[in-house]
């Protein structure tokens, strides 16, 4: 009776050890993380292939704004270039994706000013769809980078917290993953000023 009960207690110790390790929790977390980045770049690149459209578009109609066309098309040229490597993400392949597609958004944000001057670009089927389009983008890429900054977090803690912390350090070695942040060049410091 008292070695069935001592196994059992053993079998129970054991168990609590092996699912709280980390062997199977820390590859799972990597594995999801580099998953939602993955997301992340899959909506960042649904951007920036509605562009092309959106230019063409807006150029039928303001054809003399080729300053911000081509501020357009340059900025998302850069942020199709800029890639991010979900195995190994380090914090300056990061910055240097937020800072191209940074670029991006606040070209398209000019463009988007400039068909203000046009009453019929506003009215064109072609560019209200295309502006619908890119505002759900735009919105799947908040949600995308909000999964991925979880993903991140959950991961960090695994690494970083005991017990699964001793398990990374013995047998994976994975390194803190880097977060996304706010570019630099956005001073979010600074309430923009509304003037009427």
């Amino acid at each position: 009776m008292k070695s069935k009960l001592l196994n059992t207690l053993v079998l129970l110790v054991l168990t609590s050890l092996i699912s709280a390790c980390g062997i199977q929790s820390i590859p799972t977390a990597k594995n999801a993380m580099e998953a939602s980045l993955a997301e992340v770049t899959n909506q960042y690149k649904r951007r920036a292939d509605l562009v092309p459209n959106l230019v063409n578009t807006v150029k039928g109609y303001a054809s003399h704004e080729k300053e911000t066309l081509e501020g357009v098309i340059n900025a998302r040229s850069k942020a199709t270039a800029t890639t991010i490597d979900p195995t190994n993400a380090s914090p300056e392949q990061i910055l240097a994706f937020q800072k191209a597609q940074g670029q991006l958004s606040q070209a398209l944000g000019k463009l988007m000013m400039i068909s203000e001057r046009y009453p019929d670009l506003k009215a064109s089927t072609n560019f209200l769809e295309l502006q619908a389009s890119l505002e759900g983008t735009e919105n799947r890429i908040g949600v995308a980078r909000n999964r991925h900054i979880q993903a991140i977090n959950n991961f960090n803690n695994l690494i970083l917290v005991i017990p699964t912390k001793w398990t990374n350090d013995y047998y994976f070695k994975f390194p803190k993953a880097a977060q996304f942040t706010v570019d630099p060049s956005e001073n979010v410091e600074k309430a923009p000023e509304v003037k009427f």
